[in-house]
């Protein structure tokens, strides 16, 4: 079920990036691939690895009836990966349950290196849709082509984000934007600020330099 007017969303998971061992790239290719498009996120979430908050998180965008989301990371087999089961959880209010296709996917790229633990990865929300992975054909997953979760590592997560977008949310109408510089203060342009109509998405960037104010709309 693709949205007719999607909200879209970012879930970032990963301790790492909030302790500062690693460094975020997924926001910013996210963002450029929805502007190219002619969409722009509503919401991004950077969030540690703690299941209680992350299923809080998603229930938080599955109740906007017009959300997409994309979820990296944590959808691995180590301890400290909790989507699966968490997605499971607040997007269908079941368990894991073993997807065949992902299994076979798992065991013919691992062999018997797949048990015991890497083979939990086909655990997954029932009714998912694998997402192919190009880089080392380990697959993410989506429901109901609105909720795509993918791994953490950029090289692999972009590809599948980009054909992603490219299949369910190709090309939204064609938008506009233009920039006016103005030698005043934010405030003198409140006024005309408030009778702008209600489609046309307007910012003000006051800066100030050489003790002149510049807005920027």
């Amino acid at each position: 079920m693709m949205i007719k007017n999607p909200q879209f969303y970012t879930v970032i998971i990963g301790t790492e990036l909030l302790n500062g061992r690693r460094q975020d790239s997924h926001f910013e290719v996210v963002n450029a691939q929805l502007v190219a498009r002619g969409w722009n996120q509503k919401a991004n979430f950077v969030i540690k690895d703690n299941p209680r908050f992350l299923e809080d998180v998603f229930l938080l965008i599955q109740s906007d009836p017009d959300s997409v989301m994309f979820s990296f990371g944590g959808i691995g087999s180590t301890p400290d990966d909790y989507t699966r089961q968490v997605a499971a959880t607040a997007f269908t209010g079941q368990g894991v349950v073993r997807h065949k296709e992902a299994e076979e996917i798992i065991i013919k790229r691992l062999g018997q290196r797949a048990f015991p633990h890497p083979i939990a990865m086909a655990d997954l929300p029932a009714g998912a849709k694998l997402v192919a992975n190009p880089v080392n054909q380990m697959p993410g997953f989506q429901l109901s082509d609105r909720f795509f979760f993918v791994p953490g590592f950029p090289e692999m997560a972009h590809p599948m984000v980009i054909a992603a977008l490219d299949t369910f949310y190709p090309q939204n109408r064609a938008t506009y934007s233009c920039n006016f510089i103005v030698n005043c203060s934010e405030a003198a342009l409140i006024d005309i600020m408030s009778v702008l109509p209600d489609d046309l998405s307007l910012s003000c960037l006051p800066s100030s330099a050489g003790g002149k104010y510049t807005s920027e709309m």
